[in-house]
C-alpha cells in the first residue's frame, strides 16, 4: 500500500518549493482526475506539489513528470498541483480507509453556476482554490466501484464545504485520486452506503471539514512574496 507521505522540496525559480511524495510498496490500481496519471490504471506513486499562485505553465503534466524524474520515482504515477502549502496536509482514517487532503477554498464555485466569473482584473490574483484528495482503500474495487468512489468522495467534499458555510460545491481545479490493491475479489460498489464507500465518505468529509476550518493562505504569501 502507500507509505506515509514524505514532505520534501525542490529548488525552483530561486525558491525551495514544498511537495509531498507517497510511494507504493507494490503497484496499486488507481482512478484519478490528476493532470499527470489521470484515468484508471496501475500506479506506483503520488506527488502533490505546491506551486506559486503566479504559476503560468501550460504543461502541468510535463512539469510533474520532471519533478518525478528529479525525485527518482519509477514507473507510472499520479501528479497533483496546488497553490496551498502542502505542509498543511490533513489526514483522516475510517475503517481501514485512509484519506489525505490539501484544502484551499479561496475560489469556491457552484458546479452548475449559470455563469463563470469573468477572467481578468475582476478576479483576485492571489486566491487559494484547489482541494486535492488522495484516498486509499484497503480492498480491491472493481472499475465501476472506483468511478463510484470518486463520486462518493466528491459528494462528501461538497457536504463538508456546505457545512463550512460556503455556497459552493468545490473549486474549479479540484482533483481526486482513489487507490486500491490490484489483486483480490473486486467489490462491486463504491457508493456512500456501500462497505467501502461509507468509510471513504466519512473520512473525506472529516478531512475537508478540518482543512477548510483553518486559515489557508497562498504559498506565495506564506513565503513573503
Amino acid at each position: 500500500m502507500l507509505t506515509e507521505p514524505t514532505l520534501t522540496s525542490r529548488h525552483e525559480d530561486g525558491w525551495d518549493v514544498p511537495l509531498l511524495v507517497w510511494r507504493a510498496d507494490r503497484p496499486l490500481l488507481a482512478v484519478s482526475s490528476a493532470p499527470l496519471g489521470g484515468g484508471i490504471g496501475v500506479r506506483n506513486w503520488v506527488v502533490n506539489a505546491t506551486v506559486p499562485m503566479s504559476y503560468h505553465r501550460d504543461d502541468p503534466a510535463a512539469h510533474l513528470a520532471e519533478l518525478a524524474d528529479r525525485l527518482g520515482l519509477d514507473g507510472p504515477g499520479i501528479g497533483l498541483l496546488t497553490g496551498v502549502d502542502v505542509a498543511e496536509l490533513i489526514s483522516r482514517a475510517d475503517a481501514g480507509v485512509r484519506v489525505w487532503a490539501t484544502v484551499g477554498l479561496g475560489t469556491p464555485v457552484q458546479a452548475a453556476a449559470p455563469e463563470l466569473a469573468p477572467a481578468g482584473p475582476a478576479v483576485p490574483a492571489l486566491r487559494v482554490g484547489t482541494v486535492n484528495i488522495v484516498v486509499q482503500v484497503p480492498a480491491r474495487l472493481g472499475d465501476a466501484a472506483l468511478v463510484n468512489a470518486v463520486a462518493t468522495a466528491t459528494e462528501a467534499k461538497a457536504q463538508a464545504i456546505r457545512e463550512l458555510g460556503l455556497a459552493a460545491t468545490g473549486t474549479p481545479t479540484d482533483a481526486i485520486t482513489v487507490l486500491c490493491p490490484v489483486d483480490g475479489p473486486p467489490a462491486a460498489y463504491g457508493g456512500p452506503r456501500s462497505a467501502w464507500g461509507a468509510p471513504l465518505a466519512r473520512a473525506v468529509h472529516a478531512a475537508v471539514l478540518a482543512g477548510g476550518a483553518g486559515t489557508v493562505v497562498p504559498w506565495s504569501d506564506r513565503r513573503g512574496a
